[in-house]
């Protein structure tokens, strides 16, 4: 039985099916070799640079009460905190950021 494509004629891609991705093959199989070796070598999930930081790291102390607090809303209160500050700025008014 042929396989159906993967995507239409409008370039709209159907939902994978389990066969279709146990077909697929790496790219060093199907890649010029001149092309592998200019392609960033990053593994399996790894994330590259940033090409312009979106944030800047730092090193804040806070109040056990307020990680507590934080870390007790589950995963992403460190973005929760960003948020609350993002908020302060604005209800304060951000003439101040330089």
């Amino acid at each position: 039985m042929k396989q159906k494509p993967l995507s239409n004629k409008s370039g709209k891609i159907r939902e994978l099916k389990e066969k279709d991705i146990n077909a697929m093959k790496s790219a060093s199989a199907v890649l010029p070799a001149e092309l592998l070796d200019i392609l960033p070598k990053r593994k399996r999930g790894e994330r590259g640079t940033q090409k312009s930081p979106k944030k800047i790291l730092v090193t804040v102390r806070y109040s056990p009460e307020v990680i507590r607090y934080f870390k007790s809303t589950g995963a992403g209160w460190q973005v929760r905190i960003d948020t609350a500050l993002k908020n302060y700025i604005k209800k304060k008014g951000s003439d101040r950021a330089a």
